[in-house]
């Protein structure tokens, strides 16, 4: 079966010492893509080397991660403008969003930078990747702002309630990303899961965090995504074939990368 990780942090000092040795084990689990999103500007070069590095397999995203804004925040944005300036191919912008769990000092300004990321995925026709923590609500009133625009892309690691993925699929051109969240013993999201359609389901590992039961515990890697679809396709009560088929065609679409 083949899987596609659409969202790995592989290019982060979790993997300086055997990043080959994980490539490798993706790779023989059957995973044929790994989709990067980046952080901020401290991590766009470390992204893009092993992008190149791994040319075909891994691909970049860009954008401004919402635990990364502060009051520094516009010279953050500079360097994110001038990345999807550069002619570079970057499959998303991403990854964006709000995060008010840690902290909400700058909830304002994790607003504006959304809408502004919001605005250059519509101006380079792009899809957005969300980070969603205890923001949901906001994310989606401004969300609302753009319904009659042509955003599209991937809520990534959805851990919100059936409502929420409703009101989240209202909008044609979204996705839920469904991570190793879903194998935890307490989790809720098989039941939220079982009633999203399939063809609306995006995987990924969100490597290095959240790692699937049987490794929950460990470091996560692009393997993993196995697991997760193990897990979809008996919450879906589908063969993991189709679910591997499906959810490989969603991303293929949502990123642009169908030929």
């Amino acid at each position: 079966m083949n899987m596609i990780d659409t969202h790995s942090h592989l290019f982060l000092e979790e993997f300086a010492d055997d990043l080959p040795q994980v490539i490798e084990r993706a790779r023989e689990a059957g995973v044929t893509h790994i989709l990067m999103p980046n952080i901020d500007s401290t991590t766009i070069r470390p992204m893009l080397d092993v992008c190149e590095h791994y040319e075909g397999y891994c691909f970049p995203m860009i954008g401004l991660h919402p635990t990364s804004v502060r009051e520094d925040y516009e010279r953050e944005l500079d360097v994110v403008a001038a990345e999807l300036a550069s002619g570079r191919r970057y499959l998303a912008v991403g990854e964006i969003g709000m995060d008010l769990y840690w902290d909400t000092t700058f909830r304002a300004e994790q607003e504006t930078v959304l809408r502004r990321q919001f605005d250059w995925a519509l101006e380079y026709d792009l899809p957005v990747v969300i980070h969603c923590r205890e923001a949901f609500e906001p994310i989606y009133r401004i969300m609302e702002d753009y319904r009659s625009a042509t955003l599209r892309g991937v809520f990534h690691s959805f851990t919100g309630s059936a409502d929420e993925a409703a009101k989240v699929l209202e909008f044609p051109g979204f996705y839920l990303g469904v991570n190793g969240v879903l194998t935890f013993k307490k989790s809720r999201l098989p039941e939220v899961f079982s009633a999203v359609p399939l063809d609306r389901i995006l995987l990924e590992t969100d490597s290095p965090y959240l790692t699937p039961v049987p490794y929950r515990g460990r470091r996560n890697e692009s393997a993993y995504v196995q697991y997760v679809l193990a897990k979809l396709a008996e919450v879906c009560g589908r063969p993991p074939e189709d679910v591997a088929g499906q959810t490989s065609e969603n991303a293929l679409k949502v990123f642009g990368m169908l030929k």
